[in-house]
């Protein structure tokens, strides 16, 4: 278990050899952010949900490491390094190698204000814009090989066993943000849908639309400023969640836009992904991955209600993301 020593001691600005004015803690499920001046330490959290597992230093060392691999195909430059972190004598001590009881991804601050998110919020994404983020995201995901282990993920086996999980996990929630004819109407469509397009899900993975992908591409993952489209925090967690087709990584972004009640912008976005991509076919399972995707954030939100390091607010708010989530997931199936 992390000592909260620990955590305590890093929301100092004398912690860190930059020696920022001010620190901010920026909590997860799954990880503390110490945010500085111009950089930020993300720590994974000592927790093991089954479908991540970070319980030991040597499983956070590992996926802290996978975290930079991954994130630096997109965004090489905010990925920066891993650093240990040191303990001697009940002190602390940064990128320090003897003693080291944690590891922390160093990455250079994200501009808030111009991540998607932020940018929607105060109404300054244009339609041109997003269109722009849909073609270079297509640039981006057409670098990425598709090789026979990234087939695999495509079968129609693992994509059941993914799109099923969600509702094994979020089931004990109805009764809370979804209730249980919402709850049973979205498995019903998913589970037909599973079953009627098994060669669709075949004839994508060979065509080679199956990829290491991003795995939680949504509006607070993308950065548009001045020097073009930035992507963060890729899954490194587990490989079902990032190898897959790349249809889920642009359902994702569509579906949040959506959420948002945005979804001229989550159309632009779609149609500018699949024009420059020339991937004809990913509008015949968009809506299907949009589902999924919307169960993804839900699942997430509703594991927060439960996670007593937040306050009863953070809590709450997560609770009503949730709802909104699983709620859009329904409109999709009544369409």
């Amino acid at each position: 278990m992390t000592d909260m020593r620990l955590i305590e001691f890093l929301t100092r600005p004398e912690a860190y050899p930059e020696r920022p004015h001010d620190v901010r803690l920026v909590q997860t499920h799954i990880s503390w952010v110490f945010v500085g001046d111009e950089y930020a330490y993300k720590l994974k959290k000592p927790v093991d949900f089954g479908f991540l597992d970070f319980s030991t230093l040597e499983k956070r060392k590992f996926y802290t490491d996978e975290e930079l691999r991954l994130n630096r195909r997109f965004s090489p430059d905010l990925y920066l390094g891993v650093v240990p972190i040191s303990e001697h004598d009940g002190n602390y001590f940064i990128d320090d190698n003897t003693g080291i009881i944690e590891y922390a991804l160093r990455m250079r601050r994200i501009n808030e204000e111009k991540v998607l998110s932020s940018l929607l919020a105060k109404g300054e994404l244009s339609k041109e814009d997003i269109r722009f983020v849909g073609r270079s995201l297509a640039g981006l995901y057409g670098k990425i090989e598709s090789d026979e282990k990234a087939r695999l993920f495509g079968s129609p086996r693992i994509v059941a066993f993914n799109v099923m999980e969600n509702f094994d996990q979020t089931r004990k929630y109805i009764g809370g943000p979804v209730d249980e004819k919402t709850f049973s109407d979205i498995e019903s469509w998913s589970r037909s849908f599973l079953e009627e397009n098994e060669a669709l899900f075949l004839e994508r993975a060979s065509a080679g639309h199956c990829k290491e992908c991003h795995g939680d591409l949504h509006l607070q993952h993308v950065v548009l400023d001045e020097d073009g489209v930035s992507v963060f925090d890729c899954i490194e967690f587990n490989e079902r969640f990032r190898y897959s087709d790349v249809a889920t990584d642009a359902a994702f972004l569509s579906m949040d836009f959506d959420c948002n009640s945005r979804s001229d912008l989550g159309r632009a976005f779609s149609e500018a992904f699949i024009e420059e991509s020339g991937d004809a076919s990913m509008g015949k399972v968009l809506l299907f991955y949009k589902v999924y995707r919307a169960l993804v954030r839900a699942k997430v939100c509703s594991f927060m209600i439960d996670d007593s390091g937040i306050d009863a607010a953070a809590r709450q708010a997560a609770f009503d993301r949730a709802a909104r989530y699983y709620d859009l997931a329904h409109r999709y199936i009544s369409q």
